[in-house]
């Protein structure tokens, strides 16, 4: 024993002499790359900012954002380095002519099919409104990696700002089909991010996250009467993003989802309850996040990876 103890502290010296380091396997490993899906909802997202102040109390902070519509606004107001608290008290002092420059709701519909208008709201005041809160920074000089997910409007295809002007990537992103007139970059037009990703889980992952928390703040199918066609449409769109969320759901590892029945999607009057039903839905969720999270660093510590 004693040779064996000598021996032991023989290497120890060795190593303080060269200046090396005995580490154990992935004790020097940065812990899991985390990534906030925010998905779309028009007015329903201010449910994401209790989502993030959640998330903040807990000491979770997400290393990349990517947002659709909604979820690209207060995402990128989020990656620009605001924290939850600063995001609402900007939400509570908006005043809707700051970042809707057009009519109201349905004197926008019946304006843009009688005059066959691209869309009744130009969408340069809530470019505007970005970029004039995060400083103007282009998306690669937030304090976070960000992207906005907008639909290309002439082939369908899915496209993903993760550069470039904030504000133009959000407007083109929220760009809700009839009533924001479509977003021209480049020669293409694109439009709301959430016609091919209501939930960008599956960006959130490519972008390199080995943990996505997806937030879902979508309308489901109501089992009520249409009775007009408001409610046709609100349902139609309904079903529609369903169908494509339940692909999205298999790229997320936790999926937090506010109660948004009842909450108004096209005003912000519901502001504070739809923050409120953020923090409960995290809360509802807490402990199954806080043990994957646990689980996949133990593992990535054991494994060595970086």
């Amino acid at each position: 024993m004693k040779k064996i103890s000598i021996a032991i502290l023989l290497l120890l010296g060795a190593t303080a002499c060269t200046g090396t380091k005995v580490t154990p396997l992935g004790a020097d490993r940065p812990p899991a790359k985390i990534a906030l899906a925010l998905g779309g909802g028009a007015a329903r997202g201010f449910a994401h900012i209790g989502v993030i102040k959640a998330l903040e109390a807990q000491g979770i902070s997400p290393d990349i954002i990517v947002g659709t519509s909604a979820g690209s606004v207060v995402g990128a107001l989020y990656a620009s380095g605001l924290n939850g608290f600063q995001i609402q008290e900007l939400s509570m002092n908006m005043e809707e002519d700051q970042v809707l420059d057009g009519s109201g709701l349905y004197r926008c519909i019946a304006e843009t099919m009688i005059s066959n208008k691209r869309g009744c709201i130009k969408g340069q005041a809530l470019q505007d409104y970005i970029n004039k809160n995060i400083k103007d920074r282009p998306i690669e000089k937030l304090n976070k990696t960000f992207a906005a997910v907008a639909t290309n409007l002439s082939n369908g295809e899915m496209m993903v700002f993760k550069s470039g002007n904030t504000g133009v990537a959000v407007r083109a992103s929220s760009s809700v089909p009839v009533f924001f007139q479509p977003v021209t970059i480049n020669g293409q037009d694109y439009v709301d991010g959430g016609l091919v990703a209501p939930v960008p889980s599956s960006v959130a992952r490519s972008m390199g996250a080995d943990f996505v928390i997806a937030v879902d703040i979508s309308d489901r199918p109501q089992d009520s009467k249409t009775a007009s066609i408001y409610d046709i449409l609100g349902q139609t769109f309904s079903i529609f993003g369903q169908t494509i969320n339940h692909h999205e759901q298999n790229s997320a590892d936790i999926i937090v989802r506010p109660v948004t029945y009842g909450l108004p999607s096209a005003d912000v009057s519901g502001l504070n309850k739809a923050v409120l039903e953020g923090e409960k839905a995290v809360a509802k969720i807490l402990p199954e996040l806080k043990a994957k999270l646990a689980k996949l660093n133990e593992q990535r510590h054991v494994a060595g990876m970086p």
